[in-house]
């Protein structure tokens, strides 16, 4: 619900035979933004790990807000340097495209004083990253 053109198109649950509990999901196949997903039910031995995230580009702060807003809402929590984790547990970037653009700008000191913003952010903040740009 939070990412248009986003829909769930298969679910297979466990039969009596397990592994899983009859009737729990054993796979689920999923879009985001019209990208596809397969998600496998692993059980309860497996968690989730800042070690797999999912990245969303974002264009503008309003984006970042509304995202940042609806996934940590319930439970989630924010972390650091755009990311954050949700209800589930699973973690998330929240970055905007402008970031990359600046720090690959070819002038290192530009770049880096971007760098050193973000990294003192938790949530990323647009018109601070342009103000360490340009060395406000």
């Amino acid at each position: 619900s939070i990412f248009k053109d986003s829909k769930i198109i298969n679910i297979s649950r466990y039969g009596e035979t397990g592994p899983g509990k009859e009737g729990s999901v054993m796979v689920g196949t999923f879009q985001l933004q019209g990208q596809e997903f397969y998600a496998l039910n692993g059980g309860s031995k497996y968690n989730f790990t800042p070690a797999v995230s999912f990245m969303v580009n974002c264009k503008t702060q309003e984006e970042v807000d509304g995202y940042w807003e609806k996934l940590t809402e319930g439970g989630g929590e924010p972390v650091q340097c755009g990311w954050l984790k949700d209800k589930y547990g699973l973690s998330w970037q929240i970055i905007p495209t402008i970031l990359m653009e600046l720090i690959r700008d070819p002038d290192p000191v530009k770049a880096q004083r971007v760098m050193k913003a973000m990294l003192q952010m938790v949530k990323i903040d647009i018109e601070t990253l342009k103000k360490a740009y340009e060395g406000k």
